[in-house]
């Protein structure tokens, strides 16, 4: 069976660095570009329209749908097909747990990681990439804490501290646990978030 990626984790945690790095190491690794309709950052993004987002929802063409930073995005269905009939690995960023579950939905061996930075690094890390709305990537960051503390036992296949170990080192851990046969395990998140 075809695999996926789910990278979860608060803003600065390093979804976007490691994803580059799976790639640099192996070409077939894909970011999933999520649809996008409002404002902020554009890259990484397919642009589209709240209408067009939500006639996707009627026809049951969605995985997952959120709002944030005053945008709507969606996962489709249509996205990672693309991605696995082009024999790639689609990698796919979360901030929501409920989305890294809905995900699921779609038939993928897939390997969901959670990534962790405390929240100084989470806020050096966006105001060292030049955001214009740390104050709300902030805000995210304890929402995702939260959000973690809500879903204790929820299974992840590896847990990161990103700013413990390297993009490399993260990234290779991510392909290892690709071909390993383990199963997600819970971890004590309370721990880990503090």
């Amino acid at each position: 069976m075809p695999s996926g990626v789910i990278l979860y984790g608060p803003p600065g945690s390093g979804k976007d660095t490691i994803t580059s790095e799976l790639t640099r190491l192996r070409p077939e690794f894909a970011l999933f570009e999520r649809l996008k309709a409002g404002p902020g950052r554009t890259a990484g993004y397919r642009l589209t329209t709240v209408d067009q987002i939500e006639e996707l929802s009627r026809a049951g063409g969605l995985l997952y749908r959120n709002a944030r930073y005053d945008a709507e995005y969606a996962i489709d269905r249509q996205g990672v097909a693309a991605l696995v009939d082009a024999n790639r690995i689609p990698v796919l960023h979360m901030g929501q747990v409920a989305g890294a579950s809905a995900v699921a939905a779609f038939p993928l061996h897939w390997i969901r990681v959670l990534l962790w930075c405390p929240l100084d690094v989470s806020e050096s890390r966006s105001i060292s990439r030049g955001d214009k709305d740390v104050e709300a990537r902030v805000k995210v960051w304890h929402e995702t804490r939260k959000d973690l503390l809500a879903h204790e036992t929820e299974p992840w296949t590896l847990t990161l501290r990103t700013d413990q170990l390297s993009p490399t080192e993260s990234a290779i851990a991510i392909i290892d646990a690709l071909g390993a046969t383990a199963s997600a395990e819970s971890r004590n998140i309370r721990e880990l978030v503090g």
